[in-house]
């Protein structure tokens, strides 16, 4: 039972900060000033449906996808690992702000849940996390923990109004941009991890 709570904490950490929670949440913020607060719930809600739809296709899918395009696991990793550390750089220094969209009832799936939310390195990510799992009780608690990371990032853009209040827009940008180093971080691993199996250098 303990190994099950210990892989599916490492994995909720590792989910929740992989959707780089206060950037989005920052994000949100900049996209829905005009709306009320009923508003912004029920938009907050419809990122959250589409964030959980997205990420359990890509992490069910990895090995699948691998298959089809002829592409090991170790490369993905790299390549994969490099695109989340830009995403990750661009959270540190990048600007906040928000990205162009003509219909702002629109913007649930597309930008906030696809890309902002879900982008090139966080889809890269989940591909490599979903294809490490060898065991089917991996495959369950992993999709468990990944449900419970995406319900907390969409907990945060329900209370979004009310966290701006007590945090501040400056508080959230700082709180973005630690989010940034942990997500390097991780990118790092995923690179170093890749690199390692490809070039058969021991641990």
């Amino acid at each position: 039972m303990e190994a099950y709570s210990d892989f599916f904490f490492t994995v909720w950490i590792r989910f929740f900060f992989l959707l780089t929670p206060f950037f989005v949440l920052s994000t949100f913020l900049a996209m829905t000033p005009e709306l009320t607060a009923r508003e912004r719930r029920s938009t907050a809600v419809r990122v959250t449906l589409a964030v959980m739809v997205a990420c359990f296709v890509l992490y069910s899918f990895g090995n699948t996808l691998f298959s089809l395009f002829g592409i090991t696991l170790d490369s993905f990793r790299i390549g994969a690992g490099s695109l989340l550390f830009l995403s990750a750089v661009h959270m540190v220094h990048g600007d906040d702000s928000a990205p162009a969209s003509e219909k702002r009832d629109a913007i649930s799936v597309v930008p906030l849940a696809i890309p902002v939310t879900v982008g090139p390195g966080t889809t890269g990510a989940l591909l490599v996390m979903g294809a490490e799992v060898q065991h089917n009780w991996q495959v369950f608690v992993g999709l468990a923990a990944l449900a419970m990371a995406v319900l907390c990032v969409g907990i945060l853009l329900v209370c979004a109004s009310f966290i701006e209040h007590i945090v501040g827009k400056k508080g959230i940008t700082i709180l973005s941009k630690l989010t940034g180093l942990f997500v390097a971080a991780l990118a790092a691993q995923i690179v170093f991890t890749g690199v390692r199996n490809f070039l058969k250098i021991g641990a």
